[in-house]
């Protein structure tokens, strides 16, 4: 079961799901990228040295496990990040073993702000910043169709 099906009041009901954007596994799968190239590198100067052949399987098994570990905190993150808009409340979750929540009622919530670069916005995703009476939920980075996320709370 969910956070955001555990934590719901009575007569409160979800009227949108947001979720973090695939292009957070870009920069992951970049690194490794690169690191299998070096390491292909490698084994094609093998003739050359004997040295770039380890040097190049080395540098490149250490560059590959980089990008793994970056593509793992990445999935990390999406899937313990959740983000749900309700008809009372925007209810934000991250974590799963360190659990961070931040909840904003809907009669505090003054204005959303979206920010798109191109890139965002070819690929739907930006970041967004609720700002409540007194308080403001810190921004939420890569999130998918961050318009329609804020068409979602500014509609109730």
């Amino acid at each position: 079961m969910s956070y955001v099906a555990k934590v719901l009041e009575p007569g409160e009901e979800v009227r949108y799901r947001a979720k973090l954007s695939w292009t957070a596994y870009v920069p992951g799968a970049l690194v490794l990228i690169i690191g299998i190239a070096i390491a292909l590198l490698g084994f094609y100067f093998a003739d050359v040295h004997a040295y770039i052949y380890t040097a190049g399987k080395i540098l490149g098994a250490l560059v590959g496990l980089g990008g793994l570990l970056m593509l793992g905190e990445a999935f990390y993150r999406r899937w313990t990040t959740e983000i749900a808009v309700t008809n009372k409340r925007v209810i934000l979750k991250r974590g799963l073993v360190l659990r961070r929540t931040i909840e904003m009622n809907m009669s505090k919530v003054e204005s959303v702000d979206v920010v798109q670069s191109i890139v965002g916005r070819i690929f739907g995703y930006g970041n967004v910043t609720i700002r409540g009476t007194g308080s403001s939920l810190e921004p939420i980075y890569g999130i998918d169709d961050p318009l329609g996320f804020r068409s979602s709370i500014t509609s109730l």
